[in-house]
């Protein structure tokens, strides 16, 4: 049976967190939703979005999560998966599995994302590349 002890009901508006920086990329702003205290760091959801046109993008990384999920909310994406360029539009949900290697280099002004990740606390571990990447497209 599911233990409901070990979560709480959450219910987060928009005016009750803002965006801020300080989170895993500096060029992005991110808006913690309240899951991860919530779910006693068990999952995280935040809403991340552009802060600065993109220059060198992620880098090359894996997570060590067992679950991950972007919904793409505005704008788009591009990443590499591996060795396949993909391109993640508004309404687009990608599933990351657990440790595939990955690099987010490219991304409109208006892009913003609802990730959602298992445990809260995951990390982002840096990897070899796999291959070249585009340029990314200049901001007007």
């Amino acid at each position: 049976m599911l233990d409901r002890t070990a979560t709480q009901f959450s219910h987060v508006k928009p005016g009750d967190t803002e965006f801020v920086s300080g989170g895993l990329r500096d060029f992005f702003l991110y808006r913690d939703l309240g899951v991860a205290e919530a779910t006693n760091g068990k999952v995280i959801a935040h809403l991340v979005k552009a802060n600065m046109a993109p220059e060198t993008g992620t880098g090359w990384h894996r997570h060590e999560a067992d679950f991950q999920i972007v919904i793409m909310l505005k704008g788009w994406a591009r990443f590499m998966y591996e060795d396949k360029e993909t391109l993640v539009e508004a309404g687009d949900v990608v599933h990351q599995r657990p440790g595939i290697r990955h690099f987010l280099f490219d991304y409109s002004p208006d892009m913003e994302y609802l990730e959602i990740v298992s445990p809260a606390d995951f990390k982002s571990i840096d990897v070899e590349p796999v291959c070249e990447i585009p340029p990314p497209t200049p901001w007007p």
